[in-house]
Formats: C-alpha cells, structure tokens, sequence
C-alpha cells in the first residue's frame, strides 16, 4: 500500500510532520510519496534528507496512491480536489493551519490519526460536488468545486445585475456584488460569512447567498441541488469574477453560466470518534462563555 502526501510550501508544513509519518509508516511496511515541489521545499529549508519517492500531478498520484494525507488548513483540503478528481482516493486533512472544518485532525493527534487510518478505523464521507458549464477554457478540465462557485463583481466596479433561474424557472434578479452557491460542505466558508445557513454535510441542497445586495430583503435561499442553476450577468464593466473555490476565472458580460451537482463526489476520511457536530462546536466556540 501506498500513502501520498500533499502540502502547500510554507512555513506550517514544517519537516517534523514529514519525518513522524514516515517514521510510522516505515515501520508498517507502508510505503510513502511526497508531491514534489512540497519536497523540494523540505530539502531547501529543512536540510531535509530522507529519501522519498515524490509524485508530480494528478495522473501521477491516481497511479500510486491508496490514500491522501493533506498537511494545512481548509484552503489546502480544497486544492487536493484538482489532484484526487474522481479517482475515489480518500483524503485525510491534518490541521497544520487555522480553521479546520475539512481539515479536522488536530496536529498534534497525527500519531493516533495514522494508527487509525492503517487500522481501517474510519467511514468516508462522501462529499457533494458542484460543477460549472458555459465556461469550457474556464478552469479546463477542472471545472467543479468542493465548497462554493461565485460570481462577483470585478475590482472596483460598480454592483451587477445577476438573473437567476432555477430549471429554467426565473427566480430573481440580484442587484449586488455578488453571488454564491455553495454546498453543504461550503455553508461553513464563504456563504457562512455573507449570512447564509450552516447544513449538514449530507443534505442534498444547494445555498443561493447574495454578497452585499442593494436590496436587503433579499436573502440567502436553500435549493436542491437536483435542480439546475443558471445566470446571466449584467453590468457597468465588459466582464465579471467566477471563482470555483480558490480557482478564479474572468469571462465576459452576458454570458450564460450553468451550475449543477457533479456526477462524482470526493471521499474524505472521518476518523473513529470524530463527528460534523463536534467540530462545528469547537470551531464556532459554541457553549464557551468569554466572560469568566
């Protein structure tokens, strides 16, 4: 069995958490992989000398990897979308960084984590994708998102006009800076930050949540995510924002823009013992009273 890791170059992911996990694997039998620029960061900054096969992109890792170990926070989780696809790899996030809603293995936890992981102690958790059409250069051949798509206003410019239509049924007009639709997944990110509800990882919707409209009776709207979603964008400016979680694009005025769950879904490993309500209570603090 093979077990790859994935990590951005910055000073969280330090050589530490390389070394343990190598060193608990090697004693498995289990061998390892690395993406390469990762390494190459390690060996620049760390003096770090262990030898470890890497992997370069997403054809390499599909070809090697039974599982994936993500190093850093939810930004981090999101890019191993563009790695795994629809290859099925599960993907265990460890929280190096600062938020921790995907990436929900504390640090310090990584020992007892990888201990789990080898003993098969977990359920995968299959996570609902969205994916864009009417862009096809867009964002090429990775064109679905974990969290959240969203339209936006570019730079400075004036508010735009979004029409939104629900199966083709007109639903409304939003005159704001923006747009999102977010999964379930993504109701804790973006969407959460805008006013928009909190659901449960499993609940087969879409989130419709305005960025900053003009018109302040106009509020966040849960859909199916059986439903097709489609817009036009109007405004002051020759073109506008669209942004697949951390992956923007910018494409004309008046263009038409499609919005669908995608046909595949993302495996990421829920421990023993972990559970979506336990980390929505340490993450927002809930029951924690500040004034004593």
């Amino acid at each position: 069995m093979t077990i790859a890791i994935y990590a951005r170059s910055t000073k969280d992911n330090h050589s530490t958490y390389v070394e343990q996990i190598y060193s608990i694997l090697k004693n498995e039998k289990v061998d390892l992989i690395i993406h390469e620029p990762y390494y190459n960061f390690l060996k620049e900054n760390y003096n770090f000398t262990i030898p470890i096969a890497t992997f370069s992109d997403s054809d390499d890792l599909i070809s090697k990897a039974f599982y994936l170990i993500c190093l850093g926070g939810d930004g981090t989780m999101l890019e191993t979308l563009s790695l795994v696809r629809n290859s099925g790899i599960p993907v265990l996030g460890v929280n190096t960084g600062r938020l921790g809603f995907l990436a929900s293995v504390n640090k310090d936890d990584l020992a007892k984590a990888l201990g789990q992981l080898l003993n098969e102690k977990f359920t995968l958790d299959k996570r609902e994708l969205i994916e864009i059409t009417g862009c096809a250069e867009c964002f090429q051949d990775v064109n679905y998102a974990l969290n959240e798509f969203t339209i936006h206003k570019k730079d400075s410019s004036a508010m735009i006009n979004i029409d939104t239509y629900i199966d083709d049924v007109f639903l409304n007009s939003y005159f704001a800076d923006g747009l999102i639709v977010a999964t379930p997944t993504g109701s804790t990110a973006y969407s959460l930050s805008c006013g928009g509800p909190i659901m449960m990882p499993d609940s087969d919707n879409f989130i419709i949540t305005p960025i900053a409209p003009h018109n302040l009776t106009v509020r966040p709207i849960v859909v199916s995510n059986n439903k097709k979603i489609s817009f036009k964008v109007s405004g002051r400016s020759d073109s506008f924002n669209i942004a697949l979680d951390s992956r923007s694009a910018q494409i004309p005025s008046d263009s038409e823009i499609i919005i669908k769950k995608a046909d595949f879904r993302i495996n990421l490993i829920n421990l023993e013992g972990q559970h979506f309500f336990t980390t929505l209570r340490n993450k927002m603090m809930w029951g924690i009273d500040r004034r004593h």
